[in-house]
């Protein structure tokens, strides 16, 4: 006896659908699918061969997932959103191995979004309806147009991320909701011959920097940053223009706007850090603890998880 329920019309070729799936009206599903546990799959929905759904997913009405798809648990898939799994199409030409696509756990995709082959949709992240994907959408991301451009990080799958602007008449030294994560107010002398604003490496800084770098001419759809260092601290300030800072302790997201010289952000060891918005003329200046140390970096957001937990189970 099955233990899944399926439409009269649905046409059901798998023996591999979970408990409690529920799929609807003229849906057809193929003999190599795998479809897991409280699925939700509307009307009219078609699934390859090579392709996994997780548990709790749903697909909602006109939907086509093809060959070389995997999508994990409670990811929702709106209506009509398209799924591609060859990047140079010809008709009766069928290469060897579709491009992978993953859709990772908890990710949403809008109406009528367009999904090129071969990516790789973040966990918990926004993919806004109509958006045509080119290129991975980071985890936690809110992806919107065509091409799809990041416009901002959602704090949980429910919710919008904060985002903390400073009073340039305030002092400010302020700890983020990411704990250690910390936005510094600099010292700033205003008179008629300019402003100037500074700091004393062993009074004003978090850490005494062994390196620094300057990131510039950064087109504003670009996004920088997206890693996690072990051991490094590191101070953000945007000395022209403005900037957007996302930090991540694996657990809650802020983002910061760097909006003037005197506004700095430390991000200390183990928070993964993304800079975005960036305005035309802007110029970020980064101070960093130590010098560059490829295997300090963790460039991967499921390594970094991992990482945490380890080190949580540590301190538990």
């Amino acid at each position: 006896m099955k233990e899944y329920f399926s439409h009269s019309s649905a046409i059901i070729e798998s023996a591999k659908i979970g408990k409690g799936t529920r799929i609807w009206a003229f849906s057809h599903v193929l003999p190599g699918a795998v479809i897991g546990e409280d699925c939700n799959l509307c009307d009219h929905t078609f699934f390859e061969n090579d392709v996994s759904l997780g548990n709790r997913v749903t697909v909602k009405c006109g939907v086509q997932i093809w060959d070389g798809t995997t999508v994990e648990d409670d990811v929702f898939i709106g209506p009509n959103a398209t799924f591609t799994n060859d990047p140079f199409p010809r008709s009766k030409q069928h290469p060897k191995l579709f491009a992978r696509t993953w859709v990772r756990k908890g990710a949403s995709i809008g109406a009528n979004a367009t999904i090129l082959p071969g990516l790789t949709i973040g966990q918990f992240s926004m993919v806004g309806a109509g958006a045509v994907v080119t290129k991975d959408v980071p985890p936690f991301a809110i992806v919107v147009g065509n091409p799809a451009q990041i416009t901002g990080y959602v704090q949980a799958y429910k919710s919008p991320g904060k985002i903390i602007k400073a009073d340039m008449k305030q002092e400010i030294s302020e700890d983020s909701d990411v704990i250690g994560a910390r936005l510094f107010k600099l010292p700033l002398v205003v008179d008629l011959r300019g402003s100037l604003t500074f700091a004393e490496i062993s009074k004003s800084l978090p850490f005494i920097p062994n390196r620094f770098f300057m990131v510039f001419d950064v087109p504003s759809k670009e996004v920088r940053g997206e890693h996690a260092h072990r051991t490094c601290h590191q101070f953000l300030l945007c000395v022209k223009g403005s900037c957007s800072v996302v930090v991540d302790n694996g657990r809650k997201r802020v983002e910061f706007l760097l909006n003037h010289p005197s506004l700095g952000i430390h991000i200390p060891p183990m928070i993964w850090a993304t800079q975005y918005k960036y305005s035309p003329d802007a110029v970020l200046l980064v101070l960093a603890s130590d010098v560059y140390i490829a295997e300090d970096y963790i460039r991967d957001y499921d390594l970094f998880l991992e990482e945490i937990k380890k080190i949580n189970g540590i301190h538990a």
